[in-house]
């Protein structure tokens, strides 16, 4: 326990205030001093200490994710997946404050290729059936510059997680729609390896190499409503 003796002067009425005629000390617990000034942070508004983090959920309609891959070795094919849900918790004052976390829907990906696609359903790849969202949580945020941030996290494909980090141009300025809705948006990339996540499957091309490439890049464009 902490102590120390404060001294307190006394004055006589009638006197010149200047003129001290008497000084005593007195015991001070300083643990009893930390505990009056908590109480007054937690019972004063005006002294408790204010947080500024929204809430801001995507806008599906508005929003995508999709990814690029290597076709034979030579031309990059593109994919999407249009069912995209989340949240974003926006500490305005200090972006690294803050937090995201998106979820996509397997069995929404879409390659203009029925056949492809249903391909990419089975259990050669996403095994949607078994497996049926990809998702990410952040786990830690980082200002690189203006309007451009790191945000590392838990990216969980095929039911294997991996942290990953992407690149993030955002978030925008906020924006009133013409219902009175308010708006930012992101837009986030990054590259991983499919056999990370237990997307193994492959064909040998009969003059060397293989038919889908191991390396693929996705993008996710993000629009949010504010909660």
């Amino acid at each position: 326990m902490e102590r120390f003796w404060r001294p307190f002067a006394f004055f006589h009425k009638n006197v010149n205030p200047v003129i001290v005629l008497d000084i005593i000390y007195i015991d001070v617990d300083m643990n009893d001093i930390d505990e009056v000034n908590k109480e007054a942070t937690m019972t004063n508004p005006a002294v408790a200490v204010q947080t500024s983090t929204t809430t801001w959920n995507i806008d599906p309609v508005h929003s995508i994710a999709e990814f690029k891959i290597k076709h034979m070795m030579i031309a990059n094919v593109k994919g999407q997946f249009p069912k995209v849900s989340g949240a974003l918790f926006l500490d305005e004052s200090d972006l690294a404050n803050s937090r995201v976390e998106a979820s996509i829907e397997a069995a929404s990906i879409h390659t203009r290729d029925e056949q492809r696609d249903a391909h990419l359903k089975s259990a050669d790849f996403f095994d949607v059936e078994k497996f049926p969202t990809l998702h990410f949580k952040s786990k830690s945020i980082s200002i690189v510059r203006d309007g451009e941030l790191a945000v590392e996290g838990d990216l969980t494909i095929h039911g294997v997680t991996r942290k990953v980090r992407f690149a993030v141009e955002g978030p925008t300025p906020p924006a009133k729609d013409p219902w009175g809705n308010t708006r930012v948006a992101i837009s986030a990339s990054t590259k991983i390896n499919r056999k990370d996540f237990g997307l193994t499957w492959n064909a040998a091309l009969e003059t060397g190499g293989i038919l889908v490439g191991d390396e693929v890049t996705i993008t996710l464009d993000a629009e949010f409503v504010r909660a």
